[in-house]
């Protein structure tokens, strides 16, 4: 930067706009932190930049900011503040650079809350239950409640048969769930399919819970034919079962009543099993796509979780969780420090998360996500045509925004297009943000890529086992 030059510091006021520092102000003349990697406009990274390798066990940092204390006279300079405004103005272009080539993780990029900025200078907490109000007064009880009640009609739930509360991630929805479950049937056994969450499994150790793998369908789905032997190999213990609403890799939808109907038929009644729902990201789309199976706590299921920071799209995480009020009193207790019930996992809540999810679940409405769920599985279609058209494995549950095909041979690439990647296959979760444009051109540079990777006697590789002889294109399937 040139001698002289202004920098924009984000305003302390709440019209979101920047605001000039005053003086001078010139970087050499002072000691500076490392500062987050630039991706250049053209959106390749610099070739020094290496991947990050995962090292258990040990404390990696690939880059680090520096806190340095304050010099005396930084109150009269102004130095410190005008260079950590350079710092943050460095980042926020490198989060709008990154966010252009955002297409593996199921996040919504595309939203506005410009009109809750005047309430983040608030401590909002809603620590304790949901509907009881603490000693604590700076809180979005309100809001929280109106969002829980939107989601018990979706999931066919009275008000005063339901509780739930608004939760950090999904994660939390499944920790909770399944602790409920534990709660209701402490000698039951844990059911999921081996594509389900990691954070189930993390569940079943947390809780020192018997937790049985089921196997899976090529789709993902679990399977009912494997789930059907281990269930009557523990008959005489109650079942807790998660059920995938969206897997985490293939986006496969578990189907709610064959599972139900295999329970029964292996002489579960409804007082002996607990069924969790893990919707983490099509739990709010399958309410909005004809022919899917429905959830609805008018079946015997005892919780629902879904991410607010998914399909809603929120600039944290947070999610929702929903049981049955029978169920949560086994959980809760009393808290005279806080005046309130203690029920759910943490104890500080974020009560800007419940403002958030509120704005837009009342700017959208039903109507709104309806529109927003057609979109995606249109453009999920085009890009799943797109890529069998261009020679590439490729495969698009019927349910699902999410297009598993074979994992890209340079990591540079995956790491480019922040690609979830398993094994040899990648996906693109197609979110309300990603738009046409956006997938044509990943489109476009993966076929010049692909170009490159694989000549003369080197072919693509054979996925039919990860999704299906009908999806492979390699040279034995096609």
């Amino acid at each position: 930067m040139a001698g002289g030059a202004e920098i924009k510091a984000p305003s302390p006021n709440v019209n979101g706009k920047a605001e000039i520092l005053k003086g001078n102000f010139e970087p050499t003349a002072m000691k500076v932190e490392p500062l987050p990697p630039v991706v250049p406009e053209n959106g390749v990274e610099k070739p020094s930049e290496k991947s990050r390798n995962i090292v258990l066990g040990r404390n990696v940092h690939s880059t680090c900011l520096t806190i340095t204390e304050p010099e005396v006279n930084d109150e009269v300079t102004g130095d410190k503040e005008a260079q950590m405004a350079g710092v943050l103005a460095r980042y926020r272009k490198n989060l709008m650079e990154r966010t252009k080539y955002h297409l593996g993780y199921p996040y919504n990029l595309d939203f506005d809350y410009g009109a809750l900025a005047q309430l983040q200078h608030f401590s909002i907490n809603n620590l304790g239950d949901p509907f009881i109000e603490s000693n604590y007064g700076v809180h979005s009880r309100q809001f929280e409640v109106g969002v829980l009640d939107w989601f018990a009609r979706l999931w066919e739930i009275e008000k005063d048969e339901y509780w739930g509360y608004i939760t950090n991630c999904g994660t939390e929805g499944n920790l909770h769930g399944i602790l409920v479950g534990r709660e209701v049937f402490p000698d039951g056994v844990l059911y999921a399919s081996r594509e389900s969450h990691y954070s189930v499994f993390k569940a079943a150790r947390m809780y020192r819970m018997e937790c049985v793998k089921v196997d899976t369908l090529v789709s993902g789905e679990i399977d009912c034919s494997d789930l059907r032997p281990k269930l009557l190999a523990n008959k005489d213990k109650p079942a807790i079962l998660n059920v995938n609403i969206g897997t985490t890799v293939k986006g496969a939808v578990d189907d709610l009543d064959v599972v139900i109907q295999t329970l029964e038929e292996c002489g579960f009644s409804h007082d002996r099993f607990y069924i969790h729902c893990d919707g983490a990201l099509f739990g709010l789309m399958m309410p909005f796509v004809k022919r899917a199976p429905k959830v609805s706590f008018k079946k015997p299921i005892g919780s629902v979780s879904v991410s607010g920071h998914k399909f809603v799209g929120c600039p944290m995480p947070c999610g929702v969780q929903i049981t049955r009020m029978e169920h949560i009193n086994v959980l809760s207790s009393n808290v005279e420090y806080l005046a309130s019930r203690d029920a759910t996992i943490m104890g500080s809540r974020n009560g800007h998360a419940p403002l958030f999810l509120w704005y837009t679940l009342n700017r959208k409405g039903y109507k709104g996500f309806q529109k927003d769920v057609q979109k995606c599985l249109r453009n999920a279609h085009y890009l799943k045509d797109r890529l069998h058209e261009a020679g590439i494995s490729a495969m698009l549950n019927e349910l699902s925004s999410t297009v598993v095909f074979e994992r890209p041979r340079d990591e540079e690439f995956v790491r480019r297009w922040q690609l979830a990647c398993e094994g040899n296959i990648a996906h693109v979760v197609v979110m309300p943000n990603v738009t046409i444009e956006k997938l044509d051109f990943f489109l476009n540079e993966l076929v010049e890529k692909r170009s490159t990777w694989y000549q003369g006697n080197v072919q693509p590789p054979c996925i039919a086992a990860e999704i299906g002889k009908a999806n492979c294109v390699c040279a034995l399937h096609k």
